[in-house]
Parts: C-alpha cells; structure tokens; sequence
C-alpha cells in the first residue's frame, strides 16, 4: 500500500474518570494547523465506557470528526485493549499522522501502537511542522540533553506519530456553536493474557495545583542556597495565588520533589506570570517555560542566560529581592 493512502491528522483524545485531558486538546490545535497544510481534516479518538457525551467538546475545539470506542472493556486504562483500539483505527482509516499526549497513558501507549503497524514514532516533541515540498511531518524535540535540537521525518512509512508533552502546543478558543460527525467503531475486543486485571484503583486527594496548570508560578533554583529557603517561595507564590516549582538542580539535590521541576525532563508550564528566582537559564530549564506569558528574573549574575528570555530582570540576590516583593503584593491586595 502506497503512503499516499493515508489521508487525515488524528488525535489520540485521552480522557480520564470521563474527563479529557488539556493536552488532548492542545493537540487539537496543532493538528488544525497541520490539517491545513495538508488540505484535510482533524479526527479525534476517544476511547472509553460511557463517554460518548464528550465528543461535544472535542467538536468546540477543532475536531472535525470523532471516532468514538464505548466498551467495557476500555473503562480503565489498559496497555492491550488500548493498544488494539488504536491499531484497528489505524487499520481502517489509515491516517496519515497520529498524535498523541506525552503523558504517562501516551508514553505508555504510542510506542506499542508504533511497533505493532511497523512505524516511526518521535517522542517529546516540541515542534511540529508539514514540510512545504514533501509534506512530510518535520518533528523537532531536544537531543543530546536539550544541547541540540534535532528535527526527525519519517518518510517512508505511515502513519506519522509523535507525541508532545502537556503545555507545549496552544489551545483554540472553543466554539461551542458547532457540530461534530461522530462515528462509533467497535474493534472487537477478544480478551488474552495481555489483558491485565485492574483489580482496585487507589486515587491521592492532593490540595497542590499541577504546576501545569497555575497561572502564576515562582520558580527557584540552585541560587536559593537551601531548600528552608524555598519558604520564601512559597510566600511569595501565595500572595500572587501562585504554585511553587523549581529547577532541575534542585531537585537533584533533593530540596524538593521531582513532580514540580520544570524544564525538559521535567514539566513545560505556560503560566501568565513566571519568577524565576535564582536560575541561570540552561537551555534545558528554557525549553519548559519560555512560552510562559511574562517572565521575570532575579539572578546576581547580571550575565545568566536567564536574562535573555526574560520580560523584566532583577540584578541581585533573591533571598533579599523576593521578601521585598512579597511584602509589596500583601500591601498592594492590602490596599484593595
């Protein structure tokens, strides 16, 4: 079969407790800007039991279609069911590219759908584009440690896959005026030994906001000298109704845990207010946050990379600069 079969941009639409994810949505996104280049069209797949209410709002953010998997045996995520839902799509359909989120469902699923139809797969993606003579998907992600960007085409085989980490890619404004074509697909699950046994699902009530989804985020790094004095952060972090994450160094060196590190082997966060405090700026700490809206920076190295990125920089030390700052904002909200 020739790759010039293969037709359609499609979005693995991953929900969870009947609750599609934000980068799913994101990914919408992109793939309304690839579908154009390609003169074709953007189809979600949503997979689940007793989900089909959700394709409505896939619909308001750019899907042109949805392909709709309502079994049981899809109530839970699970590697084999998934796996086949997936691949049977592939197999009927024949998309020319499938998307999928860098989560721990994506990350666990992409690869074994790309084995199983024989395909490339880049993964970690933080630039997609249609080459304008070839057509071919250009995925760009970090290498070498973030030191390099490097950008991967998969020419001679179809679908084109990648995935792309959460607060990558942008979301459209959802339009809640339009309708979506919905297509029920049954791929006829035949349960094997690869079908796991869910047998209780143990969920963690957490108060903490995922960094991911802050809006405001004041960010330290090695310059914060200890974790005691990420106190500070947290101070200032409230006071702006903000979150608290960090850099790599930090977590390495066991200040703080791994599930607020930014960067790219941590979270890429697009908060409108980032701090960062006492960061040099490795490219690889810039790769997840330098979309954020405004960025502020305090660093005594009036050289740190940190600078360049920055809308606004403080020259200086923040264990001194970042307590004057929490005091004006107390006395700013104060005020009102």
């Amino acid at each position: 079969m020739s790759i010039q079969d293969y037709k359609g941009v499609f979005v693995f639409a991953e929900q969870v407790d009947k609750e599609i994810t934000g980068v799913s949505f994101e990914l919408i996104g992109k793939a309304k800007e690839l579908a154009k280049d390609l003169d074709t069209q953007v189809t979600a797949v949503l997979i689940g039991y007793e989900i089909a209410d959700l394709a409505e709002q896939l619909a308001q953010y750019g899907a042109d279609r949805v392909i709709l998997i309502d079994d049981k045996e899809c109530e839970i995520y699970r590697t084999e069911p998934y796996t086949h839902a997936i691949y049977s799509v592939i197999k009927k359909y024949k998309p020319e590219i499938v998307l999928y989120g860098a989560t721990a469902i994506g990350r666990d699923l992409a690869p074994r759908v790309s084995a199983r139809v024989h395909t490339g797969l880049t993964a970690d993606c933080t630039g997609l584009e249609i080459d304008k003579e070839t057509k071919n998907l250009r995925m760009t992600r970090p290498a070498f440690g973030g030191n390099i960007m490097a950008t991967i085409v998969c020419a001679d085989f179809r679908p084109q896959m990648a995935t792309v980490r959460p607060g990558v890619m942008q979301k459209i404004a959802p339009n809640p005026d339009v309708n979506v074509v919905i297509e029920k697909f049954h791929p006829e699950f035949k349960p094997n030994d690869q079908y796991v046994e869910v047998v209780d699902v143990i969920k963690k009530v957490s108060d903490k906001i995922d960094i991911q989804d802050a809006n405001v985020i004041v960010s330290g790094g090695r310059g914060m000298g200890c974790p005691e004095n990420f106190k500070l952060l947290r101070e200032l972090a409230d006071a702006l109704g903000g979150e608290v994450a960090s850099s790599r160094a930090c977590v390495d060196a066991g200040w703080v845990p791994k599930d607020i590190q930014v960067g790219q082997t941590g979270k890429t966060v697009r908060p409108n207010l980032y701090i960062a405090c006492g960061i040099s700026g490795a490219i690889q700490h810039l790769a997840g946050m330098e979309e954020s809206d405004v960025i502020i920076a305090i660093n005594k190295d009036e050289t740190a990379p940190i600078f360049e990125v920055a809308d606004f920089g403080i020259v200086g030390d923040a264990l001194k600069i970042v307590p004057l700052l929490t005091e004006k904002v107390k006395a700013e909200r104060a005020a009102k």
